[in-house]
């Protein structure tokens, strides 16, 4: 069931994406050669506890850490570990933060130290269907049109965009209803209305790809084919007339 926030839960929402946004950016600005996974997350939840907030996705179903690290490969849900990040390689940070008792989500994708031409392609195309993804979100559209426009401007990149996993709605919970497929199912899907609020987040495979594989530990979803691979998120309200990225 789709769910309509009030207009005191959309301004508490705001205010934490706001506060998630600054933590990520401040988070993704310490990405360099050497550092690992596990400082970063370490900076994370030191933030999150400053910001007098809570990190959503530690201990939810078990995962360990406030921070998805995902490096390379990895689409989604690394864990955070030991291993020092390398130049030239490329890693995800997914963060979700509880605030005031609502949550907000969001990632992006950064390159360690300089990255070859291909790794910075893959990082500006999915940013930017991020961006278009976005500019299809309004009341009474179709929730069918975020995926075709993310499909539309990725397939003549000839990469593949993960198919398996979805943007979702957000806000009383971590992860609510409706799932918010990345590309074009073909299948008609709910209208928008205003109050709703969705976590939009493209995961595109460079290989041209779309199949995924979970690792051993039960957590981080790899490119099936090995190939680099890109996640950007954020959380976005529909209002009267578009919508407004809250953590922006």
């Amino acid at each position: 069931m789709l769910d309509k926030k009030t207009d005191s839960e959309i301004a508490t929402l705001k205010e934490g994406g706001k506060i998630l946004s600054q933590i990520l950016r401040a988070v993704a600005e310490e990405v360099r050669p050497g550092i690992t996974g596990l400082e970063l997350n370490q900076l994370a939840e030191k933030l999150i506890a400053k910001a007098k907030a809570k990190p959503s996705f530690k201990n939810y179903r078990g995962f360990p850490s406030a921070l998805c690290v995902s490096v390379n490969q990895t689409v989604v849900h690394g864990i955070p570990n030991k291993q020092a990040l390398r130049e030239g390689d490329i890693v995800g940070l997914d963060l979700g933060l509880k605030y005031k008792g609502l949550y907000t989500d969001m990632a992006l994708t950064v390159g360690v130290g300089k990255i070859s031409k291909e790794a910075q392609q893959l990082l500006s195309v999915t940013k930017k269907s991020l961006e278009i993804a976005i500019s299809q979100v309004g009341p009474g559209k179709g929730l069918e049109e975020i995926g075709r426009a993310i499909e539309k401007f990725i397939k003549p990149h000839g990469y593949g965009i993960v198919q398996d996993l979805a943007g979702h709605g957000v806000g009383r919970a971590v992860h609510e209803d409706p799932l918010i497929p990345n590309y074009n199912t073909g299948q008609k899907l709910a209208k928008m209305f205003p109050g709703l609020v969705l976590a939009i987040e493209p995961m595109i495979i460079m290989g041209g790809d779309h199949h995924i594989a979970v690792a051993d530990n039960n957590w981080s979803v790899n490119s099936q084919d090995g190939s680099l691979t890109a996640h950007f998120e954020h959380t976005v309200v529909v209002t009267d007339d578009g919508c407004v990225v809250l953590t922006e």
